[in-house]
């Protein structure tokens, strides 16, 4: 089909990843920061190309943290000085302090995974209060997923035979996000529009980022205490997500 044909052989990858809109928020972060030291964990951070751009514009000292499984992604950031925690994010607890970090980066990984109530539960865990979490997704809702929709074809981004097991809008994730006020939703920002010039693609991800190709999110923890996964106790699904391992010992026994 020439929709598909033609979204295959235009993959602006580097804008599908929103590099720009991460650097940003950051720096922003950075400058209204009152001490010297910032800590960043990237979960998925592939080989360290975020948290790299990160470190190149500031000033003040930055401990890297990244959560990453491939090998060879795993020695690149170890030589950028990232501490790496291979590491099953579905199952396993993050391996840092309670309220320890800064910033938290997870983009383009929740598309991945089925138990985001636990990865996000670890993240309201680890983040302090004030903190910052950007995720970015590929959005369901883009145009070329609509056209493609509108004549019968699958989603590029919820393939049946692909890597990706679920599909995001930004009304959905924003709510997610913000369930039972663990987190506040404070700037959403879109990217990449399929075949189309690089210029009038940034334009329109900017005027219409509900239809672009990946969306992104900048939330702030706030101070409610407790952890997301606390989220499911509030409500009844039909799925058995996995709520820590804690938790399922105690249930056992």
């Amino acid at each position: 089909m020439k929709i598909r044909q033609l979204i295959n052989n235009r993959l602006d990858f580097d804008l599908n990843y929103g590099r720009i809109h991460i650097l940003d928020w950051c720096n922003s972060y950075f400058h209204n920061y009152p001490t010297d030291t910032i800590q960043i964990l990237d979960i998925g951070c592939g080989s360290g190309n975020d948290l790299k751009n990160l470190a190149r514009t500031t000033s003040h000292q930055i401990k890297l943290f990244g959560i990453e499984i491939r090998d060879q992604n795993i020695e690149d950031c170890k030589e950028l000085g990232i501490t790496i925690f291979p590491i099953d994010i579905e199952r396993t607890e993050i391996p840092l302090d309670n309220l320890m970090l800064d910033i938290v980066i997870i983009n383009q990984v929740l598309e991945h995974t089925k138990e985001i109530f636990f990865i996000f539960s670890e993240i309201s865990r680890v983040l302090k209060p004030g903190g910052h979490v950007i995720v970015g997704v590929p959005n369901l809702a883009s145009l070329h997923n609509r056209l493609l929709l509108l004549f019968g074809q699958q989603p590029t981004n919820i393939e049946v035979l692909g890597p990706h097991v679920r599909g995001f809008t930004i009304g959905s994730l924003k709510e997610f996000i913000e369930s039972d006020g663990f987190f506040k939703v404070i700037d959403i920002k879109g990217s990449n529009f399929y075949g189309l010039p690089l210029p009038l693609s940034k334009y329109l991800s900017n005027l219409f980022p509900g239809s672009s190709a990946s969306l992104f999110f900048l939330a702030e923890r706030t101070e409610k205490r407790g952890q997301f996964i606390e989220v499911l106790k509030t409500r009844h699904f039909e799925t058995n997500y996995f709520e820590g391992l804690k938790e399922r010992e105690l249930t056992l026994q």
